[in-house]
């Protein structure tokens, strides 16, 4: 009797979504993600870095017939390499090498207990690591912060670049100018209150639009699970820093120096901008407008192209993978 009421309240609780939301729930992940499993094998780069020996991780995903390209795909700021599963699943499909870099103080890289972060540095450790593997040409994608970074690598070594890539960058718009500045303790104070709760409720909001599905799920508890960390502090210590770097560092003034065959590819419903709710109201309704932002930059770089996403938000390559891989695929095919 027992366990056909267990099992009558299991169907009533997944048809009302609870049991799933149960399941949902994250748990606690260690500082470099210890007790996460990244969907490739990752290596680890050593290095000392402003007195401070770090480890940088990465993901070398090789193609079982190679074309000989090479593709680097640069994380947000919110995540870390292994939502570019699928992404680095078809390109390999289609012959190309990826690497897939977690920055210092993202994933399983380092959390350095204090750094000054700049994407200068960021971009010579990427360097590095293509360096060690004897990697000479990439195309390179980055998606929001992982764009900011994309474009000061390919500013940094033009040589390195056959091809650039943006997925819903941030950084297209100067926020200093219109934002008040926020010290660092600030951002630290913010993230310090993060949890599950407000975390799903930002990227339910500014990610997809208000509709979720349980795909959505693992990455909002990779966030959410590190606030469960006796860590977390460090953790935040670091996300606090590299929100002071993404806002003092644009790179919104350079794209007419971009020389690469490029491509853009922007969600149409995305708004995300960086300080948005500090920003007088009047401001605030006119960042993150990226179909406007979208035309702005392909007019800055020569020749770039433009690939405009209806009904998709901050994540195409999570939130509609099939409209996202085939433009990307196609252009660096071309």
């Amino acid at each position: 009797m027992k366990t056909v009421l267990i099992k009558r309240l299991t169907v009533l609780l997944i048809a009302s979504g609870s049991l799933l939301s149960v399941f949902a729930q994250p748990r606690p992940l260690g500082l470099c993600l210890e007790n996460y499993d990244y969907p490739f094998p990752v290596q680890y780069l050593s290095f000392t870095m402003q007195q401070q020996p770090l480890k940088m991780a990465y993901m070398d995903v090789k193609p079982v017939n190679g074309n000989g390209k090479t593709v680097l795909l640069l994380h947000g700021k919110n995540f870390n390499g292994a939502y570019w599963r699928t992404t680095a699943q078809a390109l390999a499909d289609k012959g190309f090498r990826v690497i897939i870099p977690d920055q210092i103080g993202f994933g399983k890289s380092s959390k350095p207990t204090g750094i000054q972060y700049t994407f200068q540095l960021l971009g010579r450790n990427t360097k590095a690591i293509l360096d060690t593997l004897g990697i000479t040409k990439v195309s390179v994608l980055g998606h929001s912060m992982g764009g900011m970074l994309a474009t000061r690598f390919t500013l940094m070594y033009p040589d390195m670049v056959e091809k650039f890539i943006l997925e819903n960058p941030i950084g297209l718009e100067d926020w200093k100018l219109v934002v008040p500045y926020q010290p660092i303790e600030t951002w630290y104070q913010n993230e310090l209150k993060q949890d599950y709760s407000s975390i799903k409720k930002y990227q339910l909001e500014n990610y997809y639009g208000g509709q979720w599905k349980p795909a959505y799920d693992e990455w909002v508890n990779l966030l959410a699970g590190w606030t469960l960390s006796p860590e977390y502090n460090r953790i935040a210590w670091n996300a606090a820093l590299t929100y002071d770097m993404i806002f003092t560092q644009p790179v919104v003034y350079e794209f007419e120096k971009i020389n690469a065959p490029t491509l853009l590819i922007i969600g149409q419903r995305d708004r995300t901008a960086l300080g948005k709710a500090q920003a007088p109201e009047a401001v605030r309704k006119t960042l993150g407008n990226y179909p406007a932002l979208g035309k702005q930059t392909r007019d800055k770089i020569k020749g770039a192209r433009l690939v405009e996403l209806d009904n998709v938000g901050h994540l195409p390559h999570i939130e509609a993978f099939d409209r996202f891989i085939q433009p990307l695929i196609a252009f660096l095919q071309s």
